[in-house]
This record gives C-alpha cells, sequence and structure tokens, in this order.
C-alpha cells in the first residue's frame, strides 16, 4: 500500500470522525503542588471542535487523493 493511499484514508477516517463527533476533549494538567507529604494538582477539560467544513474537506481531499492514486 503506497504511502499517499494510506494518507488518503486516514483523511477520510478523520473526516468522518469529525463529522460524527463534532470534536473531542482532553484533559491537561494547570497546576500542580507538592507540600511536605501532601500533593495537590489541578486539572482542567479542553474542548476542541471540529468546524463541519474541515470534516468535510478531509473527506474531498481524501477521495482525491485516492482517485489520483489509482490514475498511476
Amino acid at each position: 500500500m503506497s504511502g499517499m493511499k494510506v494518507l488518503a484514508i486516514v483523511l477520510i477516517v478523520a473526516g468522518i470522525l469529525g463529522l460524527i463527533y463534532g470534536g473531542f476533549t482532553y484533559t491537561k494538567d494547570t497546576h500542580s503542588t507538592k507540600i511536605g507529604p501532601l500533593e495537590l494538582s489541578v486539572k482542567e477539560k479542553e474542548t476542541v471542535n471540529v468546524p463541519l467544513w474541515a470534516g468535510v474537506g478531509a473527506i474531498v481531499v481524501g477521495g482525491a487523493l485516492l482517485l489520483v492514486g489509482r490514475r498511476k
């Protein structure tokens, strides 16, 4: 399987997932403190929204790469 075909499939799958879920959430550590035997940490949830046009664009570009790869 060529690299272009793999990239095309990854773009199509990412675009479909972006359209289905609309975004993703991750947790990041913002603060941590250690006072003697006591350890405190603060974690914040961050949400990243995937725009509709980005999901559709990824599917279109992935499909175009598959078509270009077939012609060669």
